[in-house]
């Protein structure tokens, strides 16, 4: 066992030093990883060439739909607002509530962000914030990170709940009582992620003087919320209501402070009108319509949509692509509509989308490799070795590296709901033994998934794309990888105390 357990560990240590340490670019760094772990599946985990072949091309074909297709239809919404002006609008709008790039970073990037994975995900939530960010005049790096760090925790109910839906499908557990579970565990996580953002603008401590109030109060708007929702309603609407609730309290508070600040300047900022606004706002409200009315909120619409499907075999696996459904359909038809409101001619809107596509050949390269990697290790038994192992290795104590499991599962695949996926049943499986509650254990497993999503070479791909910085990808593993270790640091002490203490666990 522990032999396949070190061969487990070769993909992963190969990324992370390859991409961390090397500094070698993602598109060659994924292309050996990949070729590392066929190696490793053919002759150390015995798994069949055609077997190997099969999982190497469903990955390739997950890659490009939905992700790569999500990630294009963001990008595209982004450059139409770009071209039609309408993001000045935007930044006009923003400027006129603050001026003050912490508190920007925690309107775009932690409550916006947040709403975009809400109700899209597949890297939505990077894309449009981090370019949005850079406009405002932040390093494309830290803008990156920034983004990164953000989109960990709404991640866990993002794309309406589906992550922890599919965990309490999994695991037969009850969806409303496993979301309760998940937000309780995430709420420190949701309070401290404001003050890491705002450390991260100026790279330094004292960025918390005088917005420390502003980022507590942005905390609680997001975790408050999402406890009750997730009580009371389930694992659809949490990160949509607490996104929603964030935005508003942090721009309430904001425009208090500027107006109880000094006018240091005499210059008249520049005032935009409701139709402006509404105008320059369009793509982003008719996805934000688009994308609810095509989810499972509105099961006659959803259970349509999801009529129109490709689907077919591929050896073990199979893949399936409701097209219509997919929220890159969604996002594309939303911004189509959207640019031609903001008098962008049909011609010029595929141009736009004809270049968005152009630019992304490096990205589209490392997310497919990384995603047959991905593939090859959950059917070859390489990431199943890796959990065992640790279950095996820490015993009693187990709880205490259960959510490292879940971060394992979304470096690897890039995706919570793959994490919950291959490990649920897992974390199921350790607490009953263990005679801990299985309810606490299987929830951390969720919580352990948002960690892992801010170093995923998945992620990291999508923020480089998003903001011009391919080749760059080892410099933003870095910084991300500091803040992700002190995340993970953090959730599993908390975790493991915590479920001591009102005897979740037994020790």
């Amino acid at each position: 066992m522990w032999i396949k357990f070190i061969f487990a560990l070769i993909p992963i240590i190969w990324l992370i030093t390859s991409l961390g340490v090397l500094k070698m670019a993602a598109t060659k760094a994924t292309m050996i990883g990949l070729i590392i772990t066929i190696i490793l599946a053919l002759f150390s985990f015995n798994m069949p060439l055609i077997n190997v072949f099969s999982a190497t091309l469903e990955g390739a074909l997950m890659a490009l739909f939905p992700i790569i297709y999500v990630i294009v239809a963001a990008l595209f919404t982004y450059n139409v607002t770009n071209k039609s002006g309408s993001l000045k609008v935007i930044q006009d709008l923003l400027s006129s509530i603050s001026t003050d790039k912490r508190i920007l970073v925690l309107i775009i990037a932690w409550g916006f962000g947040g709403f975009l994975e809400a109700i899209a995900g597949f890297g939505t939530a990077v894309a449009i914030p981090a370019g949005i960010l850079i406009a405002f005049g932040i390093d494309p790096i830290r803008a990156s990170a920034i983004c990164l760090i953000a989109n960990t925790t709404p991640t866990a109910f993002g794309a309406i709940g589906l992550p922890v839906i599919t965990l309490a499908n999994i695991t037969q557990i009850n969806g409303s009582e496993l979301s309760t579970y998940v937000t309780f565990e995430l709420f420190p996580l949701i309070v401290v992620i404001p003050f890491i953002l705002v450390i991260l603008v100026e790279n330094s401590l004292k960025a918390i003087k005088g917005v420390a109030g502003i980022c507590l109060a942005s905390g609680f708007a997001f975790a408050l919320p999402q406890i009750i929702v997730a009580k009371f309603v389930g694992p659809e609407l949490p990160a949509i209501v607490g996104a929603i609730f964030s935005i508003v309290v942090t721009i309430f508070l904001a425009k208090l402070r500027k107006q109880n600040e000094k006018q240091t300047e005499g210059k008249k900022e520049k005032s935009q009108s409701f139709a402006q606004v509404l105008k320059a706002m369009s793509p982003f409200i008719l996805v934000f319509v688009f994308v609810l009315l095509a989810s499972p909120l509105v099961p006659s619409i959803n259970q349509l949509l999801n009529q129109f499907i490709i689907k077919f075999s591929i050896g073990k696996g199979s893949f399936k692509f409701a097209y219509l459904a997919s929220p890159g359909t969604l996002i594309i038809i939303a911004t189509i509509i959207g640019g031609l409101i903001e008098k962008i001619k049909l011609q010029e809107l595929s141009k736009i989308f004809i270049v968005t596509i152009k630019g992304l050949g490096k990205t589209t390269l490392t997310v497919c490799t990384i995603v047959a990697l991905a593939k090859v290790m959950g059917y070859s038994g390489m990431t199943n070795a890796l959990a065992v192992s640790l279950v095996a290795l820490m015993g009693p104590v187990y709880p205490l590296v259960a959510p490292l499991i879940g971060a394992i599962g979304t470096f690897i695949t890039g995706s919570d709901t793959s994490a919950n996926v291959l490990f649920g049943n897992l974390q199921l499986s350790a607490a009953q033994s263990l005679g801990a509650n299985v309810d606490w254990v299987v929830a951390s497993n969720m919580v352990g998934a948002t960690a892992g999503k801010m170093i995923s070479p998945q992620s990291i791909a999508v923020a480089t794309a998003s903001t011009g910085l391919e080749g760059h990808e080892g410099e933003l593993l870095k910084q991300a990888l500091k803040w992700f270790s002190l995340y993970l640091i953090v959730i599993c002490l908390y975790l493991f105390g915590l479920g001591i203490i009102l005897g979740m666990l037994k020790y």
